[in-house]
């Protein structure tokens, strides 16, 4: 298994007011805007930005961090090596698979296996066809 990508977590409660400045720190576009459910998120730079009623965002509010790996499988399968454990099972988002964890030392993480698509644009930085 190999982590691609990390983003730290910002919660905000509106995305369009939060990204300008997040614009010019990271010096760029968001890779990634969308909505799920209740919330909205736009991955910018090494930042995964979360927009919504607070309510709907305490949801989330878990995980320290949301990290892309290549294979989620194989984290499952390390996680319970080490003494980890899935705390919400797998399920599918616009980007991918993904769970959140808890591992022997008490850390909550969002674990994401991207669709190639997203890893070839984002990761590998190969442009759209």
């Amino acid at each position: 298994m190999t982590v691609l990508k990390t983003y730290a977590r910002l919660w905000v409660d509106d995305l369009d007011t939060s990204l300008p400045l997040l614009r010019t720190l990271a010096g760029a576009e968001p890779d990634l805007r969308f909505g799920f459910g209740a919330i909205e998120l736009a991955a910018i730079g090494d930042f995964l930005v979360i927009a919504g009623p607070a309510a709907e965002r305490a949801n989330y509010a878990h995980a320290s961090a949301t990290v892309i790996v290549d294979d989620l499988d194989t984290v499952v399968a390390e996680l319970d090596a080490a003494g980890g454990e899935v705390t919400t099972p797998e399920a599918a988002s616009p980007t991918g698979r993904y769970l959140y964890a808890r591992h022997a030392g008490g850390a909550e993480i969002e674990y994401v296996e991207w669709v190639p698509d997203l890893v070839d644009r984002i990761v590998n930085h190969v442009p759209p066809r």
